[in-house]
């Protein structure tokens, strides 16, 4: 178990969750059995971090770009964020945090899009941790969204500062990204948190997300707390 006493611990975590299908056809199985596995590694997860003390992780759970799947794998991604969302809020209350989804809410399916908003509310009581769903997410989209808000509440450009556009951000209020961690594969971010990731701690690794362990996000947070961050200064 880390010594979160003797290292620079973030209090913000970023996760792409990303090789749920290479995972699957590695071993022969369905798309949906890679999905599956992976929602079960994502269970576990929130438990991980806890125990490190992380106070807010952002789960990049489905792009926008992720519209363009085929429709029974996306039907399929759509039943498990209706099981991910009640389960979580039974984790929320466990582990004393709040849950709020962003993203472009209004593309979900109607049912599913209602219980995603009703979430901050029935949740702001269970602790002042926080559990973010970026569900139905494109960063780009986040930052046109946040444009289109001030130029509608009539902000003159002399007035538009990195924190009044902040505040129109799908994660107003939640702390930019200590540490962002990408499994599968891939060096890159993807759409996610473009404006929120600029002074993140990167990292990416070979491990398709539902084999990521324990034992493998200690060493992540182990390696974090050696770096020196200095946000430019």
């Amino acid at each position: 178990m880390i010594n979160q006493a003797a290292t620079n611990s973030p209090k913000c975590v970023g996760v792409i969750m990303d090789g749920n299908r290479r995972w699957a056809r590695q071993k022969g199985l369905p798309t949906l059995e890679g999905h599956r596995k992976g929602y079960n590694t994502f269970r576990d997860f929130i438990s991980w971090a806890d125990e490190a003390g992380i106070e807010q992780v952002i789960i990049y759970a489905f792009s926008t770009e992720n519209w363009n799947r085929a429709a029974e794998e996306v039907a399929y991604l759509m039943d498990i964020f209706r099981s991910t969302l009640d389960e979580a809020v039974k984790t929320a209350k466990k582990f004393g945090a709040r849950i709020r989804c962003a993203g472009k809410l209004d593309l979900l399916p109607d049912d599913l899009a209602t219980r995603a908003r009703a979430l901050p509310e029935e949740t702001k009581k269970f602790g002042s941790k926080e559990l973010v769903l970026a569900l139905s997410y494109g960063g780009r989209q986040e930052i046109i969204h946040a444009t289109q808000k001030l130029i509608e509440a009539g902000v003159s450009s002399e007035d538009v500062t990195e924190e009044t556009f902040a505040q129109e951000l799908w994660t107003s209020g939640v702390p930019d990204p200590d540490l962002i961690i990408r499994t599968g594969g891939e060096s890159r971010l993807s759409n996610f948190l473009p404006w929120q990731s600029v002074y993140s701690e990167l990292f990416f690794t070979d491990t398709l997300w539902p084999d990521f362990t324990k034992r493998e996000f200690e060493e992540i947070l182990e390696a974090y707390g050696t770096r020196q961050r200095r946000n430019g200064r």
